[in-house]
This record gives C-alpha cells, sequence and structure tokens, in this order.
C-alpha cells in the first residue's frame, strides 16, 4: 500500500467505486479503502435508472449489466387492498428510446462485483477503517485502525450515511431515525411457482401508511425481491438490522391483496431495517475534503434513486476534476457542488415524501437527464462554464 496518494477515496460501496473507475479512466492517480475485510455479495435489489445507465456507459459496463439485469416494460403502482392500478409507467423499450438508456432491476452485489473488476487492479485495499483524519492545509493525513497512515492530496468520502469525512467536517451527528421501517427479502424463483398467480417485473404495492415494492434481481428471472416501508414508533434494536418473519410481515400487511400475501409465504428469511435520514447538509466540501452519496445526501430509498445518484456524484466531481485539474481541487469542489446539490437534494425530497410515481405522471426529469450533456455552471468557482 502507497503512504502517499494523489486521490483517496474512502469507501468502495457503489459511489466510491463509480469515482475510483471513472476517475482511474480520466488519468488521475486514485486509491481506494474500504472498511470491510473483503468483498462480498451485500444487499439486495437495486434499480438502475436511465441516468445512472449513462454513467455505466462511460465506464464501458453498460452492455454487461444489461445482460445481468432484469428489464421490467412498466412500473406499475396498486393498490394494496384492492390490486387497482394506480399507475402504468412505461419503461422497457420505451425508455431506452425516450431516456436514451435502460431501466434495469438487478442484485446490487452483483452490479458492485462488476464496478469493483472495473478498478485498477492493486489499487482498493480492504481491511482499512478510517479513524483519524486531519488536513494541514497542504496533504491530508489518514489513519486506519490497523495502524498504517497514508498522506493524501484530497480525499473523497464514500462512506455512507455514517461517514468519517462528514464527521470531520461537521462534527459527530447521528442519523435521525425516520419512524419507518424496511423489510427485505429475496425469493427464490422456485417458491413462487406454487402459487397459480402473476407476479409482475417491477410493481409497488400502496395503503395510505405503507408500502412494498417488489421486482426481479436478475435476467433469468430466478431471484424476487421486495422491500417495504412500514411505520415503526422507534428503533429500539441494537445493529442494523433485525431478523423479522412471515407472522409480522402478515400482521403488518394485513387486508392486503392475495398476491402480496403469496409474496410473503414464499420467503424463507426476512430482515428489518431502520430508515435513517440527514437533513440536507450545509456543506459538501471543506478544505482537501469532499463527500459524496450517502455521506452528504442520504434518503429513504422510496424512489429507488439513492444508488443512482451517488453514481451521478462520482461522474459530475470526475468532470469537475477534469476540467480544474487536480491542483485547483478547490474549484473543482464548488464546480462540483454547484452542479449537484439543487438536483440531489429534490431527488432526496421527494424519494423522502414517497410520492413518486403513486400517480400517472412523467418521471422523465430523472430518467431522462444526461450528466454528460450538463453545461457546468457555478457562480463561485473561477473557472470556464463549459464542459
Amino acid at each position: 500500500m502507497k503512504d502517499t496518494v494523489k486521490i483517496a477515496i474512502v469507501g468502495a460501496g457503489l459511489g466510491g467505486a463509480a469515482a475510483a473507475t471513472l476517475l482511474q479512466k480520466a488519468g488521475f492517480e486514485v486509491e481506494v479503502y474500504e472498511q470491510a475485510p473483503e468483498f462480498s455479495r451485500l444487499g439486495a435489489g437495486i434499480h438502475v435508472g436511465p441516468n445512472a445507465m449513462k454513467v455505466f456507459r462511460r465506464m464501458g459496463l453498460e452492455k454487461e449489466l444489461e445482460q445481468m439485469g432484469s428489464h421490467p416494460d412498466f412500473w406499475f403502482s396498486r393498490d394494496g387492498n384492492s390490486g387497482e392500478y394506480l399507475s402504468r409507467i412505461p419503461l422497457g423499450a420505451w425508455a431506452k428510446k425516450e431516456y436514451g438508456a435502460s431501466y434495469i432491476t438487478i442484485h446490487r452485489g452483483d452490479m458492485h462485483a462488476l464496478q469493483m473488476s472495473s478498478i485498477k487492479p492493486g489499487t482498493v485495499h480492504f481491511g482499512k477503517k478510517l479513524e483519524t483524519l486531519e488536513d494541514d492545509g497542504d496533504k491530508v493525513q489518514l489513519g486506519f485502525a490497523d495502524g498504517t497512515r497514508v498522506t493524501a492530496d484530497i480525499v473523497i468520502g464514500a462512506d455512507g450515511i455514517y461517514s468519517k469525512i462528514r464527521e470531520t467536517l461537521l462534527g459527530v451527528e447521528a442519523p435521525t431515525y425516520s419512524g419507518w421501517v424496511a423489510h427485505r427479502a429475496l425469493i427464490r424463483g422456485e417458491n413462487l411457482v406454487k402459487f397459480a398467480d402473476e407476479f409482475e417485473d417491477c410493481v409497488k404495492w400502496w395503503t395510505e401508511d405503507r408500502h412494498m415494492m417488489v421486482y426481479y434481481t436478475t435476467g433469468k428471472r430466478d431471484e424476487y425481491y421486495f422491500v417495504t416501508g412500514v411505520p415503526h414508533e422507534a428503533w429500539d434494536f441494537q445493529g442494523s438490522f433485525v431478523d423479522s418473519s412471515q407472522e409480522e410481515m402478515l400482521a403488518a400487511f394485513d387486508g392486503y391483496n392475495s398476491t402480496v400475501q403469496n409474496l410473503i409465504r414464499s420467503t424463507e428469511n426476512i430482515t428489518k431495517w431502520p430508515l435513517l435520514n440527514r437533513n440536507p447538509l450545509p456543506i459538501w466540501s471543506q478544505g482537501r475534503l469532499v463527500m459524496l452519496g450517502d455521506a452528504c445526501h442520504p434518503m429513504k430509498p422510496h424512489m429507488a434513486q439513492g444508488a443512482c445518484m451517488a453514481i451521478e456524484d462520482a461522474a459530475m466531481l470526475t468532470r469537475c476534476l477534469e476540467q480544474t485539474g487536480l491542483g485547483d481541487y478547490r474549484a473543482a469542489f464548488e464546480l462540483y457542488e454547484a452542479n449537484r446539490k439543487e438536483r440531489a437534494s429534490k431527488v432526496q425530497s421527494v424519494s423522502n415524501a414517497n410520492t413518486f410515481l403513486l400517480k400517472q405522471e412523467d418521471p422523465g426529469w430523472v430518467y431522462g437527464y444526461d450528466l454528460y450533456e450538463q453545461d457546468l455552471t457555478t457562480q463561485s468557482a473561477s473557472v470556464s462554464t463549459n464542459p
């Protein structure tokens, strides 16, 4: 492991991995530090909208993702009790033509593995839990729990809602509990065939105070996933999640359509997670430190855009550093925040409100966005406004 690096990325999740690939492709020297001891197929399902697929195109990963993922023709919203369709949002071939890229659902771990394979070998360092961080103006000193230290020109915090970089910039503050929990389960396709039912490719079941989002995570349709949003008065458990059960789920979704009941009865393992949040942050960068993704704008998963926003952040930060050069990182960070904060904050707000696609609407402002077609504009950075 190098003792001195140009760009240190803390966190090798989806946003951090995207930043590493894009920055390395742009010619920057990048090293990534991840606290997990090794890579593993973590998480479950994830949506990748056309807005993020256009970034994967620049990474050279779009085609492989398309082959791995499921391609729903619609996002259906349905009344949880009656089953009535509340909206039919066209995706599939229509979205590819209208928005310029595919809309896929996929297992997060499969996408993450593909992303990790695109990072330069030897530049991802596992078992590196960041403990100390000091920006002395000339360099940043990073100290890890294993006793190793690194000096970097700039540090990118892609370390999630409990970000050490955020803590360094804004002080220690726990994220707020939203009052909702999410039940999650992966269902083997073979478990569904015992029910004479139609399990749609991508459907969200809604009632006034709770919902269930369901979709396939592979192109082979051998893995079906659901994630819920259910009110829970207080998060009173230790750890990031606890085990749940069919009985708890059936009680939470009592009265729901029989298809939802059948899904619950198809499960083998269910977990329950608190949905955490933070208010919009006053700054995304300071000195030689900058944040992306959940470190600076965590959001409830109700819009299926959290990971997409982190990937967009990585792409925009790369564009800005390419334009200014690493030597003028302050201008790059100003440019990055000026061109990301409004969009990310809007998505955060809409996602937290949990209204997206409940009724028939045009999601083009989300899915049709092409980060590479946006003019870079700022009022404070002394750089050209042309990309």
